[in-house]
Parts: C-alpha cells; sequence; structure tokens
C-alpha cells in the first residue's frame, strides 16, 4: 500500500475529507488513483456529493419522453429524480419527493400520467411542479404555491437531456450548443429507443469509465468491436497509420459535402464530440460491419457516416452511425458496484423485425458490455489488494484516463474547496 493511501485510512471520519484533499494534491500525475479512491465507503460518499450531485449528469433521451405527461424517473446515490414532458413540450427536471412527508411520487421507471400524484396521501401536482391540491384537512391558510415540487436543472442539447442537482451548477452552454449542431442531421424528434440493457459491474465507478477511455485492451478483449472499430479517432493520434489518414481525408471530404459535421471538437477535458471513420468496408457496429436498420437517422444521405463519438465526463460515452446510435450512462451504486445502461436508438419508423432484427442490432455492444464488465471486475479485486498502488498510465495509448483522472481530480478539488466553509460548520 503506497504512503497516500495509509494517511486517508489513518483519517479519522471527519478528517476524509482533508485526507482526500491532501492525496489529490500530491498524487504521481499521469498515474492511477490511490487505492481509497476505488474502495473506500467514505471517498464514495465523497463522490456522491462533489460530483454526481454538482456535476451535469446525462439522465435520458428526450425521444422517452415525447409527449406531455410521459416521464422517466432515474436514481442518483440516495436522490430519486423525474423528468417530465410538460403542456408546452418543455422537458421539466423534479426531485422524486412529495412536499408533504417525502413520499417518492413516480413509482416506475418510465410511464405516462395527466398529473403527478403521490401514492401516499394524493397530494396532486401540475406537470411545472406546481401543487394543485392538498385536501381540505391543511387548512383554509395553507398556502399551495409554497409547496410546490423542488426542481432540478435541466438542459437539453440535440435530443439528449443533462441534469445537475447543484444548486449553481457550472455552465454547459457550449456542449449544449455542440450537441445540437452535430446531432441535427439526425433529426433527434424522430427516433426511438429500439433496445435497451442495464448490467451492474462490482467495480468502482472510475475503473468503468477508465476502462472506457482507452483501447489498449481492445485487440485482447473485444472481437466483436474490431469488426467495424478504429482503435483511434483522431488523425494525429501518434499510433494513427497512413492509410487511417487516408481514409479519413477521403470520408471527411464527403461529410463536408453532405453537410454532415465532423471535426473533433474539445470542450475542456469534460467534452469531446468528433466524427471518425469505422474499418474500411464496414458501415455499422455489426458483426459483419453491415447496416443493422434499414432506415437511416435523420436526413443522413446514406449509412456511411463513421461514428459520431461523443464524451461527456463523469457519466456517459456515445456512438452516432448512420442506421443506429448506442448511449451509454454510467450511475454508481457504491464504492464497487456500478449501473451502466445502454440504448440503441433507431428511426422512428423503423419496425422491428422488418427494418431491424433488435438482436443482431445490440449483439456488438452486448458482448463488449459483458466484456468490460470482467475487466472493471478484475481490475477492481486487483486494486483491493494490500498490492496495490498507482501506477503509470500510458502517455501513447492512455491519454484519454490520464484526461478523465486529472478532470475529475481538478473538480473534485474544487468542488471539495467551495464545501469547505459549510464542513466546518458541521464539525464544529
Amino acid at each position: 500500500m503506497d504512503s497516500l493511501s495509509s494517511l486517508y485510512l489513518d483519517a479519522p471520519l471527519a478528517g476524509a475529507r482533508d485526507a482526500t484533499i491532501e492525496m489529490l494534491a500530491q498524487r504521481t500525475p499521469k498515474f492511477s488513483l490511490p487505492q481509497p479512491f476505488y474502495n473506500d465507503a467514505r471517498l464514495f460518499a465523497l463522490d456522491m456529493q462533489e460530483i454526481f450531485e454538482k456535476e451535469w449528469l446525462f439522465a435520458a433521451m428526450t425521444c422517452e419522453i415525447p409527449a406531455k405527461g410521459n416521464y422517466v424517473t432515474l436514481e442518483v446515490g440516495d436522490n430519486s429524480i423525474i423528468l417530465v414532458r410538460g403542456a408546452a413540450g418543455e422537458v421539466h427536471g423534479f426531485h422524486n419527493v412529495c412536499r408533504h412527508r417525502g413520499s417518492r411520487l413516480c413509482l416506475k421507471e418510465k410511464g405516462k400520467v395527466a398529473k403527478l400524484v403521490c401514492p401516499y396521501h394524493q397530494w396532486t401536482y401540475e406537470l411545472d411542479g406546481r401543487l394543485l391540491f392538498a385536501g381540505s384537512d391543511m387548512g383554509e391558510d395553507f398556502d399551495l404555491a409554497a409547496y410546490g415540487l423542488k426542481p432540478i436543472h435541466v438542459q437539453v442539447g440535440g435530443g439528449m437531456i443533462y441534469v445537475s442537482l447543484a444548486e449553481a451548477p457550472t455552465p454547459i452552454d457550449d456542449f449544449m450548443a455542440g450537441l445540437d449542431e452535430y446531432l441535427a442531421p439526425y433529426q433527434m424528434d424522430d427516433i426511438q429507443v429500439a433496445a435497451e440493457s442495464s448490467i451492474i459491474e462490482e467495480a468502482n465507478w472510475k475503473l468503468v469509465i477508465e476502462n472506457n477511455r482507452e483501447c489498449y485492451h481492445c485487440n485482447g478483449a473485444h472481437p466483436e468491436l474490431l469488426n467495424s472499430l478504429q482503435e483511434f479517432d483522431d488523425s494525429d493520434d501518434p499510433r494513427a497509420t497512413p492509410a487511417y489518414r487516408a481514409l479519413v481525408a477521403r470520408k471527411q471530404a464527403d461529410w463536408e459535402a453532405a453537410g454532415v459535421p465532423w471535426r473533433l471538437t474539445h470542450l475542456g477535458r469534460r467534452n469531446r464530440l468528433t466524427r471518425t471513420p469505422l474499418l474500411a468496408g464496414t458501415v455499422s457496429m455489426t458483426l459483419d460491419g453491415a447496416p443493422a436498420c434499414q432506415k437511416l437517422m435523420g436526413r443522413l444521405p446514406n449509412a456511411d457516416m463513421g461514428s459520431l463519438r461523443i464524451l461527456h465526463l463523469p457519466n456517459s460515452w456515445n456512438h452516432f452511425m448512420g442506421d443506429h446510435a448506442v448511449v451509454f450512462r454510467v450511475l454508481p451504486l457504491g464504492p464497487q458496484k456500478t449501473l451502466v445502461t445502454t440504448k440503441w436508438l433507431v428511426h422512428k419508423d423503423a419496425v422491428a423485425g422488418v427494418d431491424y432484427d433488435p438482436d443482431a442490432l445490440r449483439k456488438v455492444w452486448d458482448a463488449t458490455n459483458d466484456q468490460d464488465r470482467r475487466l472493471a471486475e478484475e481490475n477492481q479485486r486487483g486494486v483491493n489488494s494490500k498490492g496495490y498502488q498507482p501506477g503509470p498510465y500510458s502517455e501513447t495509448y492512455e491519454f484519454g484516463v490520464i484526461d478523465f483522472v486529472d478532470w475529475y481530480s481538478e473538480r473534485m478539488l474544487a468542488n471539495l474547496g467551495e464545501s469547505a466553509p459549510a464542513l466546518q460548520l458541521v464539525q464544529s
């Protein structure tokens, strides 16, 4: 065990925050994190408080709540959230908590309602969160206007819904504008979720994200995925071959002529958008590289659109192709338990069994997700050993992991610093 981990484990509960700040300040750059960041319950609680309750999170697709009254729910740690389509078509977000005695309002993952009604005592809310009915027993002077649902911050870009539980979240307007631009050709109001899976990985959420941010492991782990996926998505990547650079140049000319955005865009370390070709001769992430769906997405001129890759830290990566898209959402469940949800998207008029085979559509990423699960879980088992100490990342193959760990460290330090006065007050 390294000295920074020992420093943390020896700290009393009230000192865990200070010890976390010290570990982050002293960590070796371009190395993995000290052990407690991957398995300690106190540090997991800080992750939830300082990252998942403060940063912007990918939550759902607008196509999942297409009409007035459609809703979805999700759990961010102990926080249950409702996303509901309002009367004017806007997306509202609320804490899934009745203002009476705190019961959850919506008990299902998705559904459609005329009003939001608490199943406990039937307090009734409008879709915009206003309390409409609390019964006559509250008295004549009861102020309904004072007990509306508590809102959360919601941003929508390119048909993707992001939420933040912070009181004043950091701005993401540039990312929303990027999503609107890059996803415009897909006409995101005209898509549907064709398939969905949720798997639990017995690993810390950071190990799940680290595994995603590199393809160093791909040759040895993902035979199905490598039937179509390029290991790199940037012609400036030092590993990029002349053949890849030539393919990129040809495809970028085609995309430019079709008016389809493709340029690599970095928005800090948190967000990344780029379109990159799949392997020559393939057009989709399927076992044979052929389209999985016969109806193309949006206004795309053909299936050969490569993969539009969209990264959003801390909890999402995505692939948009000509015939379908695959979106991923990560939500931590515990220090060593993470929920990974995958959704396959197709044109809204595509019919299962006619335009696409659901099993063929999801075969590559079902296999890849299971392979990644096993890798992350074995990584976790090794990290838990007293023999673990932070190891070096490859700057050539694991630069994406370095970026993620740097982003995480920066945001943790910034958010822990902002929370320090309130913490000191509680401790005193």
